[in-house]
């Protein structure tokens, strides 16, 4: 029996998510697929970073943009012995520039950004991210957000930021990761990026 307090939520859920839909920035979307597109085009690689649920998107998006796009794209939350060595002798904070720094992070380089909120060094919230930005910045390196909230940190230095749209501050985190992949999944189906078919869409032609 459904809950009175909870009738018609799943409805309420999918009307926030159209609006999120309809409310994308195309132009930031369209932007970060070229700077994608001229990073391979370059010889650059993609390296992918996130936190938490964000962690799992940035895993799953690395294969699509490897498989489908070809861009040599690397998410080092997949190293997990690396990722808790770093964190347990040299702290949190680290954990992604560090691992940038041994990976020969260059200009033709470009990072994505998963996360809720952007970073934040104030607040104390995803302070890696933050962290790894003003390295990436410091080497020359792009940097591509899909993010939520304001974006934080990452939106300020990223030269694509893509803001999921709050509709409704209860949802925030839900939409904002769920969308991340929704983002990603546009960018490598983009004609710019797409760079070999995808399996149940070869088998049905």
């Amino acid at each position: 029996m459904t809950d009175r307090r909870t009738a018609g939520f799943a409805e309420q859920f999918l009307s926030e998510a159209r609006e999120v839909i309809a409310r994308l920035d195309t132009a930031a979307i369209e932007k970060a697929v070229e700077i994608l597109a001229d990073t391979r085009a370059g010889g650059g690689r993609l390296f992918i970073l996130g936190i938490g649920g964000s962690a799992g998107n940035a895993s799953h998006a690395t294969n699509d943009f490897r498989k489908i796009a070809g861009l040599e794209t690397y998410a080092p939350t997949d190293n997990v012995s690396e990722l808790t060595a770093r964190a347990n002798d040299d702290g949190w904070a680290s954990i992604f520039s560090e691992w940038l720094k041994v990976s020969r992070l260059q200009a033709r380089d470009t990072i994505l950004v998963f996360s809720v909120g952007g970073g934040s060094v104030e607040k104390n919230v995803s302070p890696n991210l933050v962290s790894a930005l003003q390295y990436a910045k410091s080497v020359g390196s792009r940097v591509i957000g899909i993010v939520g909230r304001d974006g934080g940190f990452t939106a300020t230095v990223a030269d694509a930021a893509i803001l999921i749209p709050v509709v409704n501050a209860d949802n925030i985190t839900p939409h904002s990761e769920a969308f991340q992949a929704v983002v990603w999944h546009l960018m490598v189906s983009h004609p710019a990026l797409k760079n070999a078919q995808t399996k149940w869409e070869s088998v049905a032609k």
